[in-house]
């Protein structure tokens, strides 16, 4: 079949185009995905990912030896991959307690945990202490407060999971530095929510050192998500060079994935090249560096399978699905643009928008995008959508959530199975209203 090669570009590494079979991945047929899970759903090519994952890990150690790669895993907070990261021996940062519960569930040790958060509760904190996570990212001074009192009220109980009852902190400081991305996900300029401004930092290191409970490992910046250029990575590193000399820099994530035909993100050799060759500019090289790829770690890996509900033609030819903004909130919420391809006509066709089933304008998978001759149907497989697709999952209209199959050496798996209307009705207390 004729095949644009662009669109399998976009694919996972582990996608072919089957004469017979259509379009697969790691070794199964999507159209045999849809059949035996339904639709909507999403497909991890696990051997893709391993092989991602191996790919940051290399680039990092061989630039800085004593360095730690951490998995930002808002981006993809399932139990399934935890477990893989947890088996290629990296660390994985959390920002709530679903994910530190989910986290440790998947096998990941305490010790290679990282929490975040702006709003850490009190619960999440005392919860990462049990947990003995390794880092807590302070991001303000009340965290300093609750989490001075949770390590001392632990180590009145065991001090097993820190050195002498103290915990070890990064402090997250807010580089001002405005990168070229989506404002809901830009991070590091000024007026943010997240971290510390630089004139602030010196003294939460100065109430951290002075505390009794907790220790001072080093500092943290975030400058965003998706950003396609590697100077904010560079400048942010040299924001933190004037703080002070520490054991610890944890440079964060915010590589962008390559979602659309004209977007070029760096590659992660490009990206990891560029902080390591600033830190050694300007960070102590006795130092342990480390960073935190999330969107750009799995995103690729993802796709996500739909089935043509109608096609409506007259000035444009609209082609609706079974999903939409309950399994993919980055159309609605960045504007994001994503491409698309029928699995058993892959690549080429007319121009078509791809709409969702939910009740809203801007519940739309794509504009202008080209299928061959969609009919209902036909599976609509959209790639690149490993990251925050299955993250922002919601009950819109009542949406039953999506699974996720993890596939791999011609086998399809499926880690976290569909929800169904005893899951959706779970939580419901109302038996109680007796209708007066």
């Amino acid at each position: 079949m004729g095949v644009n090669p662009d669109i399998l570009e976009l694919f996972p590494e582990g996608t072919a185009v089957d004469a017979d079979r259509g379009l697969t991945v790691g070794g199964v047929a999507l159209a045999e995905v849809a059949d035996r899970f339904s639709t909507p759903a999403y497909v991890v090519d696990e051997a893709g990912l391993r092989a991602r994952i191996r790919r940051y890990q290399q680039a990092l150690g061989a630039g800085w030896p004593d360095s730690r790669l951490v998995f930002a895993s808002k981006s993809f907070p399932c139990v399934a991959a935890y477990r893989l990261m947890a088996q290629a021996g990296i660390g994985v940062d959390v920002a709530g307690l679903g994910e530190l519960a989910a986290a440790l569930r998947g096998g990941v040790e305490g010790r290679n945990l990282v929490l975040h958060g702006n709003a850490k509760t009190s619960a999440e904190i005392e919860m990462a202490v049990a947990a003995g996570v390794g880092l807590v990212v302070v991001d303000n001074f009340d965290d300093i407060d609750r989490l001075e009192h949770a390590v001392e009220q632990a180590a009145q109980h065991t001090a097993e999971h820190t050195a002498a009852g103290r915990q070890d902190v990064l402090v997250r400081v807010l580089p001002e530095v405005r990168a070229d991305t989506y404002e809901a996900v830009a991070t590091g300029q000024k007026g943010s929510k997240f971290g510390l401004p630089l004139d602030q930092v010196p003294r939460a290191i100065e109430r951290i050192r002075a505390g009794a409970h907790l220790r001072m490992a080093g500092v943290h910046t975030h400058v965003g998500s998706q950003i396609l250029d590697v100077e904010p990575f560079a400048a942010a590193v040299r924001a933190l060079a004037g703080l002070g000399e520490f054991e610890t820099y944890n440079l964060g994530g915010g590589l962008g994935a390559r979602y659309t035909y004209t977007d070029h993100p760096p590659e992660p050799e490009e990206w990891i090249g560029a902080i390591i060759d600033t830190a050694r500019r300007h960070l102590p090289h006795s130092a342990r560096l480390m960073i935190e790829p999330g969107r750009s770690l799995v995103a690729r890996s993802g796709v996500t399978l739909y089935r043509v509900v109608n096609v409506k033609r007259g000035d444009r030819v609209t082609v609706a699905v079974d999903g939409g903004m309950a399994d993919n909130m980055e159309v609605a919420l960045y504007g994001q643009r994503f491409e698309a391809t029928l699995v058993d006509r892959v690549g080429g066709g007319e121009r078509v928008d791809i709409v969702g089933r939910h009740c809203e304008s801007g519940d739309r998978i794509s504009s202008g995008v080209t299928l061959r001759a969609p009919r209902v149907g036909d599976v609509v497989a959209v790639p690149v959508t490993g990251a925050y697709c299955h993250t922002m999952a919601n009950n819109y209209n009542g949406a039953l959530k999506a699974p996720v199959v993890f596939c791999a050496d011609g086998e399809a798996r499926e880690v976290v199975r569909r929800e169904t209307l005893g899951d959706f009705f779970a939580r419901d207390t109302s038996e109680w209203i007796d209708g007066s």
